[in-house]
This record gives C-alpha cells, sequence and structure tokens, in this order.
C-alpha cells in the first residue's frame, strides 16, 4: 500500500552557509590573483632549482634497475612541481579574468 499523497521533506533549518556567503568583488579577485602568481612564481623557481639539481647529479649505470628507479623518480618530482606552477598560473589567470569580468558588470547600468 503506497500513500497517495506524499508529505515533502521538510526543509533544513540551517542557514549558517547561506549566511556567510560573501560575493566575489574585483579587489578581492585581484588580491587572490597576485597571492596565486606569487606562489606560481615561487614554484617555477623551485621547479628550475630542482630540475638543475637533478641535472648535475649523474645517473646510475651499474645496474639498470636502478637507472630505471632513478629515472621514474625524476621525472615524478619533476612532473609534480611543474603540475603545481601550472595550477597555480592557471588560477591565477581564472582570477583574473573574474575580476575583469566584475569590473564590467559594475560598469553596465542596470
Amino acid at each position: 500500500m503506497t500513500n497517495a499523497n506524499p508529505t515533502p521533506d521538510p526543509v533544513p533549518t540551517d542557514t549558517s552557509a547561506s549566511s556567510s556567503y560573501v560575493p566575489p568583488t574585483p579587489a578581492r579577485c585581484f588580491r587572490g590573483a597576485v597571492i596565486a602568481s606569487g606562489l606560481a612564481f615561487m614554484m617555477y623557481l623551485l621547479t628550475q632549482s630542482i630540475i638543475q639539481a637533478l641535472a648535475d647529479v649523474p645517473l646510475p649505470t651499474k645496474s639498470v634497475v636502478a637507472a630505471n628507479i632513478a629515472v621514474a623518480v625524476r621525472t615524478l618530482v619533476i612532473g609534480v612541481s611543474t603540475m603545481v606552477t601550472a595550477i597555480f598560473g592557471i588560477a591565477t589567470l581564472g582570477l583574473l579574468a573574474l575580476g575583469i569580468q566584475l569590473l564590467f558588470k559594475q560598469k553596465q547600468p542596470n
């Protein structure tokens, strides 16, 4: 036997998440872009340092397995560092674009 008129689920009364929402402003976007670009630049410098340090150390030649492991570790370290640099760079571009978009929206008449 099914209920012909099911009662709707009660609406949650917790409004703490919606009341703490602060809309983005151009100043906040540009400030975040400056922070993200600084982190991206620092990660770029770190990546270059890692690449140079690994280039100065020769690969082990006595064992093929050791050489393969060394190549895999080098690739992994450089790849992760490059990926983090790219993520912060993309975040910078996204925040700049959002800030510019918000500037244009503020200038448009309603």
